[in-house]
């Protein structure tokens, strides 16, 4: 299949470009803000819309800052070792998502420590809508033309420009539908349909879980970073940085059942 053709830029405005990795940002903030909104009433943390409107900015400036260092550090150390400016050059691009979550998280435990909120639940009805901005990041993902699979020859393989004549898997589309579609039914049903709920921080530890699963899963179709390449067998950075998050989910569920129950 070819690429779609697909402007990465939305629109400009004058010598303003606006472009559809942007949007899909602020889409994915935007409907989890309405969608936390909407649900924190669920959640024994004490916190009410207005908390979850007041804190807006703050996980803004936390996937931004987090996002931008944990891309540095993981993956692309060499830029500032030679201009150490780099960190604050976020429109050039390059952010972690595993680094967007650390920054999200100490984001968080400041707001709940100022706010006197419960952090393990405020932190279960967060889990709870951010496969959305997931889905809508590797949505852009597609769209920019990057993050691309490796060669295969299924039916539904795609001529990535820039990465040679063969057709590669989309994994960008695989994990829009894990990380974003399949996680956000998972943790939908569990909020809504169990008691799960009143074990703060089992839902916390049910997405970490399930997004490590899935990164890693997409991670054995998806071409590694050219810089970076296999960094052990046929482990890959994202694979390394999964795997502590996957353990991290596992005895945060743990201990949420450990708790004595309502």
């Amino acid at each position: 299949m070819p690429f779609p053709d697909i402007d990465p830029v939305a629109f400009a405005i004058g010598p303003l470009t606006i472009r559809w990795y942007a949007l899909a940002y602020i889409a994915g903030i935007l409907l989890g803000w309405r969608l936390l909104s909407q649900s924190i009433h669920r959640f024994p943390a004490n916190a009410t819309p207005k908390d979850v409107a007041d804190f807006v900015l703050w996980t803004i400036l936390g996937i931004i800052v987090g996002g931008r260092l944990g891309y540095l550090l993981f993956y692309g150390h060499d830029i500032l070792a030679r201009d150490p400016s780099a960190a604050f050059a976020v429109w050039q691009g390059g952010m972690s998502f595993h680094g967007g979550l650390a920054g999200s998280a100490v984001a968080a435990w400041l707001f709940c420590r100022i706010r006197g909120l419960g952090f393990a639940s405020f932190c279960d009805a967060i889990a709870c809508v951010i496969p959305v901005g997931l889905f809508f990041g590797r949505v852009a993902n597609f769209v920019n033309g990057e993050l691309w699979g490796r060669p295969t020859d299924l039916p539904w393989g795609v001529v990535f420009p820039g990465a040679g004549a063969e057709p590669r898997h989309p994994s960008q589309l695989y994990e829009a539908a894990l990380e974003g579609i399949v996680l956000f039914v998972v943790l939908r049903f569990l909020a809504t349909r169990t008691p799960m709920v009143h074990r703060p921080g089992a839902l916390a530890g049910v997405f970490l879980a399930g997004y490590s699963c899935s990164r890693i899963l997409v991670e054995f179709v998806r071409e590694p970073d050219a810089h970076l390449g296999y960094l052990a067998g046929p482990l890959t950075m994202g694979m390394v940085l999964s795997i502590p998050v996957l353990i991290i989910g596992a005895i945060v569920w743990v201990q949420a059942y450990r708790r004595p129950g309502p």
